[in-house]
């Protein structure tokens, strides 16, 4: 079944009316096409019901903007670009409540996620119900769809108990209409969450990665589950859990990490040349969210809009196919100029576009292709540039001229973080650029979405190792062992062009747009930036050796946030260095919620936010639109029951 051509949601109870038969004869008709619950009890609806709910749980949510809105604003790493529409999800300002305001038609709405994580929920039960009881002796009815139907539950109430602490459990399909619930513990969602991924490791096996859900994809998300239960948030309760759900972690990441081995150079990840590019199929990657071809079909990626930084509205500059529509939602906070190693680190490098070239240029001196945006990401003491935005002062070493906008984040006289951040521009995170898309104003992009890649279990094995040292079982340095291959894989190699560029917004798809007026340029600014001599040796080695002398961005961020100890270090180097793996890969809400550490990061480096984020922000608020919409015998919720419903200050 290839679900990269089947992208249609399975819609669970809509539009299924009891009609009344007319009592003229010639009225008297029987529907032999129609497709009610019945069919999901056949091989063939069981099987559809799984490929529509793939859509539901995994695509759905790149379909529109709330997927940013509850990841990866109110972070440490980014914040509001040059487009407000979503601003109260970054700002925690008084929009941001059970009922966010509406700014505009763009704005994601409190009740966006919850309704589409339980409706996925919804479609997991009746694939978990039918396919239990389904005679079939196919192992793809009996093994792979129920086991499907396990994880889907799991990895959706995995997001929801993330998100809003304790919620309503719903384990069976609903055949009538329902509306009293109560929220049940967080202790008992993830019982349930821990079961069901352990069900769905069981049953499925291994060999379709990443467009099927795998053994390895369930392994990985189980030691997820364990890691989220046996983090801070949770402090309250899981006491009983921590040492067994720490000791499990481990054996599954090295099970996942065996069958998924690091891609050797880290760009290779995000070199997007099309749908179905060999980036999409490497071994690194565990589950991926499934787009297609095909724009006729509803849902397409829309996800590659909201990091770009505007360049069409600078002089000299318009829009075109390689640059995409900037509809600017984030921008980089400096957090992300700090903690990479900006000379030996090749991440920041492959991730961030840093270069546009000229592409509506009419005068006499300057032509299209010519060098046009450069941002210069230099660290503070570097007292080459004069102001943080420069026109005309800074020559470009291949062409001799000098460049029409440059923007530096140190200018000189400039020690403290933010020079930048007086200006809407800013580098532009590359990992989600789509150049395939048909035309230059379309919004559908067509490359798949990343879920999990084994980058991230190694880092999840770190962690549990953190944690297990905590405990007194190892040592704080076997983190290590899992955290320096990924830092090996990020160095320069021996031969490799250091300024070399490449992003998906470069996958030159079928818009027929000229290359004339494409503002893509195969270059970053790491030399500009870092005021070295070209080379092409090895870089230095990224592996950690001491962990009483980290990395100069790790020291930089422990001492910005005052921590002490071996095991707050540890920890936010394992934040940090999730960042620098996973930036804008829609994790970091999450991560910073569950260890308690949102709003000490939020405050140190989101300007936007930190005047308004308080303790209360570790949990999103319950939706307005459920509690008004339940009942408790019989009888809507009064207000001191649906305050008894929402989670504390909201």
């Amino acid at each position: 079944m290839n679900t990269k051509k089947i992208i249609y949601s399975i819609s669970l109870l809509a539009g299924l009316i009891a009609m009344a038969s007319c009592k003229k004869d010639f009225l008297n008709e029987t529907l032999t096409t129609d497709r009610n619950l019945e069919y999901f009890k056949t091989d063939a609806g069981i099987q559809a019901l799984a490929v529509g709910t793939y859509y539901q749980v995994f695509a759905l949510p790149f379909a529109s903007e709330w997927a940013y809105c509850t990841m990866n604003y109110g972070v440490d790493e980014f914040m509001v670009g040059g487009d407000p529409s979503n601003g109260s999800w970054n700002n925690y300002d008084a929009g941001y409540k059970s009922i966010v305001t509406i700014n505009n038609g763009n704005t994601a709405t409190a009740n966006v996620q919850w309704d589409t994580l339980y409706t996925g929920i919804g479609d997991a039960n009746l694939l978990i119900k039918n396919a239990t009881a389904s005679t079939s002796t196919s192992d793809v009815i009996k093994k792979q769809s129920l086991g499907e139907g396990y994880f889907f539950r799991a990895y959706c109430y995995l997001h929801l108990v993330s998100q809003y602490g304790g919620v309503p459990l719903k384990t069976e399909p609903s055949t009538t209409i329902e509306k009293e619930f109560t929220r049940a513990t967080p202790e008992e969602v993830y019982k349930q969450i821990i079961d069901d991924f352990k069900q769905a490791y069981n049953l499925l096996s291994n060999g379709s990665s990443p467009a099927r859900i795998t053994k390895d994809a369930a392994a990985h998300y189980l030691a997820k589950a364990y890691l989220f239960r046996a983090s801070e948030i949770n402090d309250s309760w899981n006491s009983a859990y921590k040492a067994a759900d720490l000791a499990a972690i481990v054996p599954l990441c090295d099970e996942v990490i065996s069958h998924h081995p690091l891609t050797p150079q880290f760009a290779d990840l995000w070199k997007y040349t099309g749908p179905d590019a060999a980036n999409e199929k490497l071994q690194e990657l565990i589950l991926s969210a499934q787009f297609t071809a095909d724009v006729s079909t509803n849902g397409a990626n829309t996800q590659h809009l909201y990091w770009g930084s505007r360049y069409d509205d600078i002089s000299q500059m318009q829009r075109d196919i390689t640059g995409d529509r900037p509809f600017s939602r984030l921008r980089t906070n400096y957090y992300m100029f700090r903690i990479y190693d900006q000379v030996n680190d090749s991440r920041f490098w492959k991730s961030f576009r840093t270069k546009w070239r000229l592409n509506k240029s009419a005068g006499s001196y300057y032509v299209n292709g010519d060098l046009g945006i450069m941002f210069v990401i230099n660290q503070p003491g570097d007292n080459r540039f004069s102001a943080y935005k420069l026109n005309d002062v800074v020559t470009y070493s291949k062409t001799g001229k000098t460049i029409p906008n440059v923007y530096v984040a140190f200018p000189t006289g400039v020690n403290t973080d933010g020079a930048m951040l007086v200006d809407v521009r800013f580098p532009s995170l590359s990992k989600h650029l789509d150049g395939s898309r048909i035309a230059l104003n379309e919004t559908r992009g067509l490359r798949d979405m990343n879920l999990a890649r084994s980058a991230e279990t190694y880092l999840m094995a770190a962690e549990a190792k953190v944690r297990l040292a905590k405990l007194g079982t190892g040592a704080y340095t076997d983190a290590l062992t899992y955290i320096n291959p990924v830092r090996a894989r990020a160095q320069y190699v021996s031969g490799e062009d250091r300024s070399a560029y490449y992003d998906g917004g470069n996958a030159q798809g079928t818009s027929g747009q000229s290359p004339a007026i494409n503002s893509f340029i195969a270059e970053n600014s790491y030399y500009e930036s870092n005021n070295i001599a070209v080379t092409t040796a090895a870089s230095n080695s990224l592996a950690i050796t001491n962990i009483n002398a980290l990395p100069a961005g790790d020291e930089y961020v422990i001492s910005r946030l005052g921590l002490t100890g071996d095991y707050d270090r540890m920890m936010a180097l394992v934040l940090d260095e999730r960042s620098r793996e996973l930036v804008g890969e829609y994790k970091r809400w999450e991560d910073l919620s569950r260890t308690k550490t949102l709003v000490s990061r939020v405050k140190a480096f989101n300007t936007q936010a930190a005047p308004n984020i308080r303790d209360i922000h570790v949990l999103r608020p319950i939706p307005q639109t459920y509690l008004d919409g339940i009942q408790l015998n019989g009888k809507a919720l009064s207000a001191d029951e649906k305050q008894s419903q929402q989670n504390p200050g909201f």
